[in-house]
């Protein structure tokens, strides 16, 4: 057919640019000659069609940048663009809403009456608990009880939430 659609085809099969897609000397009559995909196969096969090697980014920049930043600079007031909560993430909040999930769990079993349940939630609003393990935890040492089964049920209800998405 022609160089072109050799290319064009060696391109798709080697899923590379047109560009990347080279011929040796000697065999442009081979290339020119070549019907079908399968044509330009055998040709590749053969080392007749190649692909140029693929270019990779040079890192050595790059790592130096993150070494200066890891030393503090380039981290001044003008080179942010988020707000401080943007950039950090908002750790608590994630922290909170899981630990109030397992609370909400706890008073649905019918394990906690509401005075105990307000007294959890203010708990929980002033970081008593580090981790839902600790909540749990403190839970089972006031006398609720939650045994290996309630908490199974807690982690599969609060598992369903979350991929239900609400």
């Amino acid at each position: 057919m022609s160089i072109k659609f050799t290319k064009r085809a060696a391109s798709l099969i080697m899923k590379r640019g047109e560009s990347a897609i080279k011929i040796k000397k000697g065999s442009e009559a081979d290339a020119n000659n070549a019907l079908t995909k399968e044509d330009v196969r055998k040709l590749i096969s053969s080392g007749a069609v190649y692909a140029v090697k693929e270019k990779k980014n040079l890192s050595l920049n790059a790592k130096k940048l993150k070494r200066l930043r890891e030393e503090g600079r380039r981290r001044g007031t003008g080179r942010r663009k988020g707000t401080r909560k943007a950039r950090m993430g908002r750790k608590w909040e994630k922290k909170v809403r899981a630990q109030r999930a397992v609370l909400r769990e706890v008073k649905g079993m019918g394990l906690v009456d509401s005075k105990v349940y307000n007294a959890y939630y203010r708990h929980i609003k002033g970081n008593v608990y580090a981790t839902k393990a600790t909540l749990i935890a403190h839970m089972k040492e006031a006398g609720i009880k939650l045994g290996d089964a309630e908490v199974k049920k807690i982690n599969e209800a609060l598992a369903a939430r979350y991929r239900r998405g609400s």
